[in-house]
């Protein structure tokens, strides 16, 4: 008995002299007309080398790569093409070429752009800066239509990073938000998204919220405002805050989760990733007497935060265990990370803080949302808009797949 042969890779096709015709349909978009155009191709024993349909408001563009007919029937194809379309209503134009598409520059990336209204002279701007570091746009596709406009560009010919650079600058210019990520096989694969807490997944800052039963505000937000000009690192004042609130009853616990609220598409955002098989974390500054809570209720993979130590029912004014601080989120998200079983560079993290910078270059795409300047200017990608779900965009999903999953039953 003879072994059988492994099987043996298939050739690409070498049709780069091969003749072809580009066949494209417009008009009023009707039930029928994919079907209608093939079927009419199909007597002229043609091969399909490429496709590509579009459909805007109601009118239809249709796109049929083939090959050339057989010697002779080329003007019977073309008149035959004519005439059905005419039949349905629509135009035809017929073009005489050789080959397919030329082939894609190196360095591929996906540029999508966020406006609330998106201008036409921020979309010319977008696209010239693309041209200028040598990039060519491939294909324009809309995400969203609402709450933002989101648009994504499949661009070829220039590198990420650089391409990400210049359009950074454009947008933050013209008041749009830009993402720049590279293509590839990475963008469809299975990830984890890890977020800050603090004006990021939730609208307020815990620390004020205990501040505000404790009565000491002002104080905390003294010490805050030392923390920002440098007086102080994250953990001392940390130290300092949590000191104002010895004391406490722990009751205060339940009124602040009462309290929290959470960032406007956050909910979907997170029910979204989980629909699409995702793990969600988060890491916080703040304290697990609120981000466990969150984790419960929001069904999150992952929560870690810095706890607030509560003997004889009172809080103690000290906080236990490993302090969650700026290099403790970069931390976490590699831990997670390996946990997940998700590759580094699979990983999405989101925060505003600079506190949260070191978690954002960690991760594979880094996304400021609503952030400090220098924050934006450091991550990957900057988000404007006060809606937590719009991040979705920046991940390729589209509105319609996102009120799919939100009407999704189990």
């Amino acid at each position: 008995m003879s072994a059988s042969k492994p099987p043996q890779p298939v050739a690409a096709p070498a049709t780069a002299d091969v003749p072809t015709l580009l066949v494209k349909i417009f008009g009023k978009d009707q039930p029928g007309l994919t079907a209608g155009l093939f079927d009419t191709l199909a007597a002229y024993s043609v091969d399909v080398v490429d496709i590509e349909q579009v459909v805007t408001r109601g009118r239809m563009v249709l796109c049929a790569l083939i090959t050339a007919p057989p010697t002779g029937m080329e003007g019977d194809l073309r008149a035959t093409v004519h005439s059905w379309a005419e039949s349905v209503r629509m135009q035809a134009e017929i073009i005489s070429g050789l080959g397919d598409n030329r082939p894609r520059g190196s360095g591929r990336s996906h540029v999508t752009v966020l406006g609330h209204p998106l201008t036409a002279e921020s979309t010319a701007r977008i696209a010239a800066r693309i041209t200028a570091t040598g990039g060519n746009i491939d294909r324009i596709f809309r995400l969203a239509k609402y709450p933002v406009t989101a648009v994504e560009f499949d661009v070829s010919g220039a590198e990420t990073e650089p391409l990400r650079t210049a359009l950074a600058t454009e947008g933050a210019a013209l008041g749009v938000d830009v993402a720049v990520v590279a293509s590839g096989l990475h963008r469809r694969a299975q990830r984890l998204v890890v977020m800050d807490v603090d004006s990021t997944l939730i609208q307020d800052e815990v620390i004020e919220l205990f501040a505000a039963h404790a009565g000491c505000e002002d104080k905390v937000a003294e010490v805050t405002a030392a923390a920002m000009r440098g007086e102080l690192d994250f953990e001392q004042s940390l130290h300092a805050r949590v000191a104002l609130l010895a004391g406490l009853d722990a009751s205060v616990v339940e009124k602040v989760r009462s309290e929290v609220r959470l960032t406007p598409g956050a909910r979907t955002l997170i029910r979204t990733l989980k629909r699409l098989g995702y793990q969600v974390g988060v890491v916080s500054g703040g304290f697990t007497q609120v981000t466990d809570d969150l984790k419960e209720r929001l069904g999150l993979d992952f929560a870690q935060a810095n706890t607030l130590e509560i003997v004889d029912g009172r809080l103690t004014g000290k906080v236990t265990g490993e302090i969650v601080d700026r290099a403790g989120k970069a931390r976490l998200l590699r831990r997670f990370a390996k946990e997940a079983g998700v590759p580094q560079e699979q990983t999405v993290a989101i925060g505003d803080g600079a506190n949260d910078l070191d978690m954002l270059n960690a991760a594979g795409l880094g996304v400021a949302f609503n952030a400090k300047p220098v924050v934006r200017e450091a991550a990957h990608a900057a988000v404007n808009f006060p809606f937590l779900d719009t991040v979705l965009y920046l991940l390729g999903v589209t509105r319609e797949e996102v009120e799919a999953a939100e009407t999704h039953t189990d």
